[in-house]
């Protein structure tokens, strides 16, 4: 009864696949901020080195993976491909369920795929530090050890709800060198304005981000690097799913549908893109975006231009979103408060490419402690999205009595996490889900933007 699928070293991807060359029609120029121009790639380069700017825009189907990076992941990947045996006996299905095991990275999560990329291309063009936005911490964690590989600092800004949720995830990036500020901070403008008005603001992501594109722009040794949303960093999540389907390969299978969780969508691109062409040339195949009803940034956002960040620094891009002044509540998936999402995941959604889906907090979590009880691993808030979503589908299989292959990318562990579970056995979580009259107000400052 085999259950841990594995790929020999030599078989990890060379190259990572670039989703932009298929799909269904091009994506939106993202728009300079003070002009509302397209950018060009000179608009960039306060950010991003140059090779990073070139992927972003590349038309190539495949981009080779530099030596210097493939040596780094070569300490945690290929990773394990799991057939999950007991939960499906668990839930009495016919449906073969198999996840992709991204807990297995140093940081424990799938972060480091882009995080040692984005720090070798920073490190080669002769950039010194890099200052980044987290939300729960995985991403975070996993910049401030990429870092260490080429003699980097890292700045982290992290959104002080989870600053003070996850003090673990802090001292994570503080063992590997990293320098964490709580968001909003008293170390920028964006920070202290927030601060002035409100000294107990929970932060977001948004927020976040303005201070660490702040932080970049007003230092020439330093750059910013971003752990979702943009086009290089889903292309180098593609290792994920170019290793899954040669493992589900190995074992004579196809799956029907790919899941994942979504904030930006670097996890879920990471495992469902690499299935983009199969899609396209016909082969029935379904990709599922799995986000929380408190943050419903794909299921009932708007598709239009927004700033990614609630400053106002960042380009405009054309995705589906709740406004960048949006405040998500509180909620222990705190890498899936994000107020926007990834053009090509937006794009793939608008184009009935892919599908999105919602739920509440607890009712993932009862998925996660169902999932760790029959499987043994601990799931990370923001992977019990995906894992709930994966277990709908294998009671739908058995209420049809139909045979299933499901595949769901297990995006992070848990064992950081261990105090979300804790308020969830003693009643604490809450569920909220956003009424249409507050995501209204949340989406009203987009009206005054001149583009859409």
């Amino acid at each position: 009864m085999k259950r841990m699928i594995t790929l020999d070293t030599e078989k990890m991807p060379r190259a990572w696949y670039n989703a932009l060359v298929d799909l269904p029609k091009p994506l939106e120029p993202p728009l300079n901020p003070a002009t509302g121009k397209p950018l060009g790639p000179q608009d960039l380069e306060p950010l991003f080195p140059p090779a990073l700017i070139e992927q972003e825009m590349s038309q190539e189907p495949w981009i080779a993976i530099p030596l210097e990076v493939l040596e780094v992941y070569a300490l945690w990947r290929p990773t394990p491909l799991y057939r999950a045996r007991g939960l499906e006996r668990a839930l009495n299905t016919p449906a073969r369920i198999y996840y992709k095991y991204e807990g297995a990275s140093p940081a424990g999560s799938h972060k480091p795929n882009t995080a040692v990329a984005q720090a070798y291309y920073n490190a080669i063009s002769g950039i010194r530090r890099l200052t980044t936005e987290t939300g729960a911490g995985q991403w975070g964690s996993a910049l401030s050890f990429a870092t260490r590989f080429f003699g980097l600092e890292c700045t982290v800004y992290m959104v002080r709800v989870s600053y003070d949720q996850k003090p673990y995830r802090r001292s994570m990036m503080e063992v590997w060198g990293g320098t964490v500020h709580p968001s909003p901070s008293d170390r920028t403008q964006t920070g202290r304005s927030v601060l002035e008005k409100d000294p107990s603001n929970p932060g977001s992501l948004g927020l976040a981000i303005s201070e660490a594109v702040e932080d970049a722009v007003t230092h020439e040794d330093t750059h910013y690097s971003l752990g979702s949303v943009l086009n290089h960093v889903l292309l180098h999540q593609t290792v994920i799913g170019l290793e899954a389907k040669e493992q589900l390969a190995q074992v004579g299978e196809y799956p029907d549908v790919v899941i994942g969780c979504c904030g930006g969508g670097s996890n879920l691109g990471g495992i469902a893109l690499p299935f983009l062409p199969d899609k396209a040339s016909g082969k029935e195949v379904r990709l599922v975006a799995v986000e929380p009803k408190a943050c419903p940034t794909l299921t009932k956002g708007a598709f239009t231009y927004d700033f990614g960040d609630m400053a106002r620094m960042t380009p405009l891009l054309k995705m589906y979103t709740l406004g960048h002044s949006f405040m998500p509540p509180s909620i222990h998936a705190g890498g899936l408060r994000y107020h926007g999402d990834s053009p090509i995941i937006s794009l793939l959604v608008r184009e009935g490419v892919m599908e999105a889906t919602a739920y509440y907090q607890r009712e993932v979590f009862q998925a996660g402690i169902l999932f760790a009880r029959s499987e043994g691993f601990i799931p990370a808030p923001e992977t019990n999205h995906a894992i709930k979503a994966a277990i709908d589908e294998a009671v739908k299989a058995r209420e049809e009595g139909k045979e299933k292959v499901v595949l769901f990318n297990f995006s992070g562990h848990g064992l950081l996490d261990l105090s979300a579970y804790d308020a969830y056995f003693k009643g604490d979580l809450q569920d909220y889900e956003l009424a249409d009259e507050e995501i209204k107000r949340a989406l009203a400052e987009l009206e005054k933007l001149a583009v859409r």
